[in-house]
């Protein structure tokens, strides 16, 4: 994630990427070709001749023209390097999830208010064009009230990860995945009052779950599907169908192996016609520039 984060700072005006924190001394010297995921890009070598390169985060919260830390370490190291970063006198933008457990994040949390500085998530799905234009036309109310809700997310086997599903590192597929799903839901739907889960298990920590949410409204109605599948050829799937009053979205993108399958965003009427709006953003880093623009922007 440091990768797309850097692509994207490069797409950013509102903010200068400064300096880096690693301890691998290639990384340092600007070799990031072993960087490799999901998502985006494979890693390049960079220029690093312009950024501060600095092996330990004590070094880099020691310099005074830093105001803003761009945490995207393992989430088992969020808690530590978000409060050092704090205390330092550093406003932080943490790569979700914020903590592995509720203490973790509420100390972070307690951090930023006893010194006055922002913690902010980076949560980047309502960033994401699709995503972000179900939110707004939610706000707008020009469809009536979004009353049903479906969406997915679905990943091949995270080899290159291999403490995944390790609780007390990485969390599984529910920290790593289904929090950008509920993050969405909340912002669209609210608090739900009950949550029902059913989940297949892999030493027990959640593989892959359906999730149905239950709010004040009895007419609201949400599900969710996300997890880890066996198949390889779809390293990364997600997307969802949201049911307003007046009219109905469907999106849905599938990384494969070879390429990609896309359902684009499609407003669906109930006069039998349908479009394709215009989206924001352009290209696969846009919602990750837009994320840290906003966060930036937060600070000044």
């Amino acid at each position: 994630m440091g990768w797309i984060h850097y692509l994207a700072y490069q797409q950013c005006e509102e903010v200068e990427l400064a300096a880096f924190c690693s301890r691998d001394s290639k990384k340092r010297a600007g070799d990031w070709t072993g960087i490799h995921g999901n998502f985006g890009p494979p890693g390049e070598q960079i220029d690093v001749s312009e950024l501060a390169a600095y092996e330990s985060l004590d070094a880099l919260l020691a310099d005074d023209s830093i105001d803003l830390v761009d945490i995207c370490l393992p989430p088992n190291l969020h808690v530590d390097a978000a409060c050092k970063a704090l205390a330092a006198g550093k406003h932080v933008l943490c790569e979700k999830p914020l903590g592995l457990t509720t203490e973790d994040c509420d100390q972070i949390l307690e951090a930023a208010a006893k010194h006055d500085r922002l913690v902010m998530v980076a949560q980047v799905l309502p960033f994401m064009g699709e995503f972000q234009y179900a939110y707004d036309q939610t706000q707008a109310g020009q469809l009536g009230t979004p009353r049903r809700a479906y969406f997915k997310r679905v990943i091949s086997p995270p080899d290159w990860i291999p403490d995944f599903f390790n609780p007390k590192t990485v969390g599984g597929p529910l920290i790593d995945l289904h929090v950008h799903d509920v993050h969405f839901v909340r912002l669209l739907f609210g608090l739900p009052k009950r949550v029902l889960a059913i989940a297949e298990m892999q030493d027990g920590v959640v593989r892959f779950c359906h999730t149905l949410m239950e709010f004040e409204d009895p007419d609201v109605i949400v599900s969710t599907s996300s997890g880890v599948s066996e198949q390889t050829a779809r390293p990364f799937c997600h997307g969802f169908e949201i049911q307003f009053q007046s009219a109905a979205m469907q999106f849905e993108l599938s990384a494969l192996t070879d390429g990609a399958a896309v359902l684009p965003l499609h407003v669906l009427g109930q006069d039998g016609h349908h479009h394709t709006p215009e989206l924001a953003g352009d290209g696969e880093i846009a919602a990750f520039a837009s994320e840290i623009s906003a966060a930036a922007n937060s600070i000044v």
